[in-house]
């Protein structure tokens, strides 16, 4: 442009080379783009400047108006995922002060330009996957220093992968396209995930070699044999006369046998398992398992009884407490919570059980009983710092506790060198799971409303345990992402709590993750250390990078303290923020800004200096989802509409709860108020 416009008539510019633009009506030329009254739809504004563009899922199609765009001094980040925007990449690469841009899920196709990307050197943040690019990757990428996040999965590049060694690069993707040859060392720390499905790919990651130009090595031919029934035809070519065709009966009657075969050694195999008795489920828990998780299914009776009859059978008592279940020598196991019923050690027995996992504390097993109902058995070797009278009545005071988020145990089992917890199966999995493991369409609906409910959650949980386990050095313990899980409308519900009391010192260290408190090294156990690993969960939660802090070795992850300490004090706070939030429309700036500030008010390395367990709740409840300063009313993201949004409306923003503690008076074992069976697979 030859002349400087000023930012409404900038972005009245932008919006008329929209086509499908009716999502933008409060951009009017009547009123101020950073109004604090009346801001502009999709906008992002600081000390009355536009400094974000997020105008994702609008169903925007047409051109993008660049050059309105460069008029805009202050805009460091742009968001226009989920549109219709088809043609070549715009030319964006022009406004060199960006700092993220986001484009997925567009229409947006042909090459992108080899140096497209050489002058962009303040870009830190680039998401163009899910399009429809052709051609190399551009080799200019690397030109970017800062560069922390690139994704171009889901497209149609091809070619080499280019050696990238940006050092600030901590999230990489470029799976399911059509690249091929070996990837750079530069890019090896990225696990294979991140080259999925571009079959050319070769390397030691894919098990597959390159060839000496680099590409995928072709399989070796297998030679064909020779027999008495091939003959040479005129043109060279082999063929079989009719004396050397197998049938197609033949080939059926091999089928048939081979069936028969694997039939007979399942059938002996699991004659020869149940030939055990009990000790089906008892040889999963007696004996150490490998420390990759691997699927364990034992098979469950042919004839299943009545669910009212096989807990006549298999329980002796149906008083809370008194589980007098000897079988073979193994122990009693106790109920303390009949909310799913009364069972015993025969139903785990014969339940069909899988390893879910192996954890600091011992594995982890999902067990399906006959009468359909799931359960957790977490099997350890480190809680003996306690006798059997002591770790009972321990065990009893974590059933007593009744908060709909906190997941109170079922049952337990004793032995001097082992135990057995038992909790209700949680379907929808951990916290950790859905924020790194899960991006499907389960993160996809981790909007700011929905982390914001789970944030409160898990506040509202370590405030009741903090005051119900004070007199325990650390009423927790062990507050991580695996250990919260997500009931019925990603209500968290919080695991593994009060473990500190039960093991041995010599273990503590190693196994609960509050020792990772900066003063821990010192010897200093507090409430605080559980205050800080609330903070590392709430920066986990914004930021949606996997903490190096749960690491033993320290080798991988994002030091999410660190990282969000130094945004903050350069006031770059918003870049910190997992896409999933950047790009939405239903967040608040104001509220954002509020949880970043408490997360990192936990996490402060003096103790003294660090909030404490009341008051980061307090804090937290006081971020209402009908907005904090500046803020707007947050509407339901799109993705949670479908039958979720119908009967909640927005979440948490009509379900504003007091500094009273969310305490339910019902005997279900996670306190929920609402009797949810999500515990029947």
């Amino acid at each position: 442009m030859a002349y400087s416009i000023s930012e409404a008539e900038a972005l009245l510019s932008l919006k008329k080379s929209f086509s499908n633009a009716e999502a933008l009506d409060t951009w009017v030329a009547s009123t101020s783009p950073c109004s604090e009254d009346d801001q502009w739809e999709g906008l992002v504004c600081n000390n009355g400047q536009v400094t974000g563009i997020r105008l994702g899922d609008m169903g925007l199609q047409g051109e993008i108006d660049v050059d309105a765009l460069l008029e805009l001094k202050a805009l460091r980040t742009i968001s226009l995922v989920k549109n219709s925007f088809n043609g070549s990449i715009p030319k964006l690469s022009k406004i060199g002060f960006l700092k993220a841009i986001y484009l997925s899920g567009n229409k947006i196709s042909g090459e992108i330009p080899e140096d497209y990307f050489q002058e962009m050197r303040s870009l830190k943040k680039l998401w163009l996957d899910g399009n429809e690019f052709t051609g190399q990757i551009p080799s200019s990428l690397s030109k970017m220093p800062h560069l922390m996040e690139l994704h171009l999965e889901n497209n149609q590049f091809n070619g080499t992968i280019p050696d990238l060694d940006n050092p600030a690069l901590v999230d990489f993707n470029v799976s399911n396209n059509k690249l091929e040859g070996g990837i750079p060392a530069s890019l090896l720390k990225f696990n294979e995930s991140s080259f999925g499905g571009n079959s050319g790919v070769c390397g030691e990651k894919f098990e597959t070699k390159c060839d000496e130009k680099g590409k995928k090595e072709a399989p070796s031919p297998v030679p064909a044999e020779k027999n008495e029934n091939t003959i040479i035809t005129d043109n060279g070519n082999a063929s079989q006369t009719d004396k050397g065709k197998i049938s197609t009966a033949a080939i059926a009657g091999i089928v048939a046998a081979c069936i028969v075969v694997i039939l007979l050694v399942a059938y002996l195999f699991v004659r020869s398992r149940k030939k055990k008795g009990d000790e089906d489920f008892d040889g999963i828990i007696g004996k150490e398992t490998n420390e990759d998780a691997v699927e364990v299914q034992v098979t469950a009776p042919v004839k299943r009884e009545a669910p009212a009859e096989s807990m006549r059978k298999s329980t002796s008592s149906r008083k809370s407490g008194s589980g007098h279940h000897h079988v073979k020598g193994v122990g009693e196991l106790v109920m303390i919570n009949e909310e799913k019923g009364i069972f015993g050690l025969p139903d785990l027995m014969k339940a069909a059980a899988e390893v879910l996992g192996n954890g600091a504390f011992g594995s982890s097993y999902k067990a399906v009983m006959a009468n359909g109902v799931a359960v957790v058995v977490k099997r350890t070797r480190e809680m003996n710092a306690l006798e059997k009278d002591s770790f009972d009545a321990e065990m009893k005071k974590f059933a007593s506790l009744k908060h709909w988020n906190i997941l109170t145990p079922l049952a337990y089992h004793y032995r001097k060198d082992e135990k057995l917890v038992i909790s209700e199966y949680v379907p929808r999995g951990s916290l950790l799971f859905l924020l790194h493991g899960d991006r499907g369409p389960s993160h996809a609906e981790l909007g700011w409303p929905a982390r914001l409910k789970i944030v409160k959650g898990i506040a509202e949980g370590m405030h009741y345990l903090h005051m119900e386990l004070a007199s325990f050095d650390l009423p927790h313990g062990n507050l991580k992402s695996s250990n919260i899980l997500l009931g019925p409308d990603y209500e968290p519900l919080i695991v593994d709590y009060g473990f500190s009391h039960l093991i041995n010192p010599a273990n503590a260290t190693q196994t609960l993750f509050a020792y990772k408190a900066p003063e821990a090294a010192q010897g200093q156990i507090s409430h605080k250390c559980d205050v800080y690993c609330l903070g590392v969960v709430i920066l986990e939660i914004l930021t949606g990078k996997f903490p190096s802090q749960y690491l033993s070795n320290g080798k991988g992850g994002t030091d999410v303290v660190q990282w969000v300490a130094s945004a903050i004090s350069e006031g770059r706070e918003l870049e910190l923020l997992d896409p999933q939030i950047a790009t939405s429309r239903n967040n608040s700036q104001g509220e954002i800004e509020q949880l970043i500030h408490i997360g990192v008010a936990c996490t402060e390395s003096n103790p003294r200096q660090r909030l404490d367990m009341a008051e980061a709740n307090r804090r937290i409840e006081e971020i209402r989802n009908e907005g904090g300063k500046g803020s707007r009313t947050i509407e339901v993201i799109p993705s949670l509409r479908d039958g979720y949004a119908d009967s909640h409306n927005v979440l948490g923003a009509q379900e504003h709860h007091s500094g009273q503690s969310r305490r339910s008076n019902g005997s279900n074992s996670s306190g929920r108020k609402d009797n949810f069976e999500f515990g029947i697979s």
